[in-house]
């Protein structure tokens, strides 16, 4: 795993409820990709190979505009080490959820 992205979306919504809906159809496609990832407040994180994560960071900008939102805006985080891995979630996060 040479990557790690968290990804804040921001779909224009008509109100609180419609957000909550376009969001959680973003992060369901997150968690389809069988990717190790962590649901926060305020951004979902991602792990994986780096080129796979900038496709998943593109394809949901789509899945907001195809669940109904008219524009996107987005909050991308990356941490990239071509020639090893990166720091785990898990160890990023675990001992705060203890």
């Amino acid at each position: 795993m040479n990557a790690s992205v968290a990804i804040q979306s921001l779909p224009e919504a008509a109100n609180d409820e419609e957000l909550i809906r376009i969001v959680d159809e973003v992060i369901d496609y997150i968690k389809s990709t069988g990717l190790n990832y962590y649901v926060g407040s305020f951004e979902t994180a991602i792990e994986g190979d780096y080129d796979e994560l900038m496709d998943i960071v593109k394809e949901c900008q789509h899945i907001a505009v195809r669940a109904g939102a008219p524009s996107v805006a987005a909050y991308i985080k990356v941490t990239y080490r071509p020639e090893g891995d990166v720091l785990t979630i898990e160890k990023k996060v675990t001992k705060h959820h203890q």
